[in-house]
């Protein structure tokens, strides 16, 4: 199982000013969908449409995490249109929808993520050990760092989607 070790931060500042500022140069674009299948406290398990804004190539995955924080191991693989389509329409909920910037920072690779649904922009860094991302200090244009708090994970943003239909 892979080991994902991620800071996330509350991006203040648009992202185009960003780009207009040189604090960031963009690789590329993504719009997501993204569907939750079964959450626990640790553990989640979801699907996701992604789709490449400059090319229009759409690919499908399927994920299982497990952890909180800034480490959570994760494996995820591709599926086809056909078995994302099945699980969406299966479990009939609402996905959360988000475009993603990818770009790079003083040499390192940032995501940006703005959501559709709600006023919410997340960057996030990602590292190789945990003691680097502990040793990271962001610039003050990163915003706030809400790598352990909740109520911003994507999986607590989807659930506040679903209403009625999600029952814990």
């Amino acid at each position: 199982m892979a080991m994902e070790i991620e800071r996330k931060f509350l991006l203040a500042e648009q992202p185009e000013t960003l780009i207009q500022e040189g604090k960031i140069k963009v690789r590329h674009t993504q719009s997501i969908w993204q569907t939750y299948l079964a959450i626990d406290e640790t553990q989640e398990l979801r699907v996701r449409k992604l789709k490449n804004e400059a090319t229009g190539a759409v690919s499908y995955t399927h994920t299982f995490k497990n952890g909180n924080g800034l480490q959570r191991e994760e494996i995820e693989y591709e599926i086809t249109e056909d078995i994302y389509e099945q699980v969406v329409e299966a479990f009939g909920f609402v996905p959360l929808t988000k475009s993603r910037i990818t770009a790079d920072w003083e040499g390192r690779t940032v995501e940006i993520d703005v959501y559709d649904q709600i006023h919410l922009s997340v960057l996030e860094v990602e590292f190789d050990t945990l003691q680097e991302a502990n040793a990271f200090e962001a610039p003050s244009w990163f915003g706030e760092d809400i790598s352990t708090q909740k109520q911003y994970s994507n999986k607590t943003v989807w659930k506040k989607l679903q209403g009625k239909k999600w029952v814990d």
